[in-house]
């Protein structure tokens, strides 16, 4: 019997560590190649780390709730010399292993053991689109590897073989009570799951590669009426609960210290009557061309602050202790309340967008950020950056700018309220609109002219067509 090392893998673009959350196995337990066998935190989201290895577990070389920097054994699995281990798909797992039978000697399980860590860093992120998904989770049938194994007795290199080759078509749909192996879902598929009450295991999974989707998790939960009311908690025995400070709620801290006590900030703010934007808005959901893209009166307010930034250049900058870098491109980052804490992905070259494309992409970034798949280059280059404060019901803020960027826009929630209109009293719908600014670049004059370029668009939606 021989002992192989899996190491923690870089799963997110240059993250240095994560926390492990969960071991899925014990010492003693039999595990096959890919079965899910630890769940780690990062400072971004939950990732579930299949093995690269068939054999018995030997040893769990660290604990729940240890942090560990990337590249730390995590794992001891050990194996029969002569043992051979048989990939059933192609996943990130089996990526770093050749299609053939593999005879796991030392030095062959030491080099899978890095090419496995190597892999998963590299298929974390890849575009789905592309067939590669997240760690643990397969990808299209016809793809193939292109790693070489050695050869036990010769020691030569040999090609590998297409692993389609081997495998049968999958079907369309898996009914749950039919399917065989492990359960193919990704991390926001299986935390969906958990959060609803839902036994993935009782899922039927209507994916192209047998996996389970989004869908297929609330159709199973509306069918067992798991959803349930809020209800206010009971108070806990416990006089006190202390939360450990990790992951993402970790980076979310250091990032707001960082902007509060590096940028001087200065906040305006002014009530704008947003009825025409509320009129403009029920406008295009009526219209074919915006037939099943989601639109809202924060599309308006996110064309506002482009057309803004047009007129006001210097509110989309950067600050370095030499310069002043005002960029003449908007990468608009719009802050999201997840369920792991707050994002601001970012829609690149919102600039050169229509108005139906801003929409298209605002409803993308949205279901992103749910589903816990945002990638750490969604979130990347930001220029500026607007907070949807109104949808908690708050009428303003005064809100932390996002690191590296000089301005955030904040909207208020929108109701009636009486308003003057050619001096008659009237009810219109108003909200508040407020910005931070980095004083060090933005003077108040231009924070307060930019604002106002703002609020005008929100008045009067027709200004758009300049």
């Amino acid at each position: 019997m021989t002992d192989s090392h899996f190491h923690l893998p870089d799963v997110g673009e240059g993250l240095t560590e994560a926390e492990i959350v969960s071991w899925r196995v014990q010492p003693g337990d039999e595990i096959a190649v890919n079965q899910v066998i630890v769940e780690i935190e990062t400072a971004k989201s939950l990732v579930e780390l299949p093995s690269p290895f068939a054999g018995t577990v030997s040893d769990l070389l660290v604990q729940e709730g240890q942090t560990v920097d990337v590249g730390t054994a995590i794992i001891a699995i050990s194996s029969d010399a002569g043992a051979q281990v048989q990939a059933p798909a192609a996943t990130p797992a089996q990526s770093a292993l050749p299609t053939e039978a593999v005879v796991m000697d030392e030095e062959s399980a030491a080099e899978l053991d890095q090419a496995a860590a190597d892999t998963a860093a590299s298929v974390s992120r890849e575009d789905e689109g592309s067939g590669a998904v997240l760690v643990g989770y397969g990808n299209r049938p016809e793809t193939t590897t292109r790693r070489r194994r050695t050869d036990a007795a010769s020691g030569s290199a040999a090609p590998s073989q297409a692993a389609s080759t081997r495998r049968p078509p999958i079907p369309t749909s898996v009914p749950a009570a039919a399917s065989v192996g492990p359960i193919i879902a990704k991390p926001p598929i299986r935390k969906l799951a958990k959060d609803l009450e839902v036994n993935l295991a009782e899922v039927d999974a209507t994916g192209l590669l047998g996996e389970i989707t989004r869908d297929d998790v609330i159709r199973k939960a509306s069918q067992a009426s798991v959803f349930k009311n809020l209800q206010t908690p009971e108070w806990s025995a416990d006089r006190e609960e202390r939360i450990p400070v990790k992951g993402v709620r970790k980076a979310i801290a250091q990032a707001m210290v960082t902007s509060a006590f590096q940028a001087p900030h200065v906040s305006v703010f002014v009530d704008v009557d947003a009825t025409r934007t509320m009129e403009f808005t029920k406008r295009l959901k009526n219209s074919t061309d915006f037939a099943g893209v989601k639109v809202s009166p924060l599309l308006i307010m996110a064309k506002a602050i482009i057309w803004a930034v047009r007129r006001n250049p210097t509110v989309n900058s950067s600050w370095t202790d030499s310069e002043i870098i005002v960029r003449h491109y908007v990468n608009l980052g719009v802050a999201a309340a997840t369920p792991r804490g707050l994002i601001v992905p970012n829609v690149k070259e919102a600039q050169s967008m229509s108005l139906l494309q801003l929409a298209q992409a605002l409803e993308q970034l949205t279901l992103t950020a749910r589903d816990g798949k945002t990638s750490p280059a969604e979130m990347a280059n930001g220029t500026i950056t607007l907070t949807n404060i109104g949808v908690f019901g708050m009428d303003t803020g005064t809100p932390i700018l996002n690191p590296g960027e000089v301005a955030i826009i904040a909207l208020g929630t929108i109701k009636q309220k009486p308003w003057v209109v050619d001096g008659e009293v009237r009810p219109r719908f108003v909200t508040t609109v407020g910005a931070s600014f980095d004083h060090r670049v933005v003077d108040g004059d231009v924070a307060s002219r930019f604002l106002a370029d703002v609020a005008s668009v929100i008045e009067e939606p027709a200004l758009l067509l300049d």
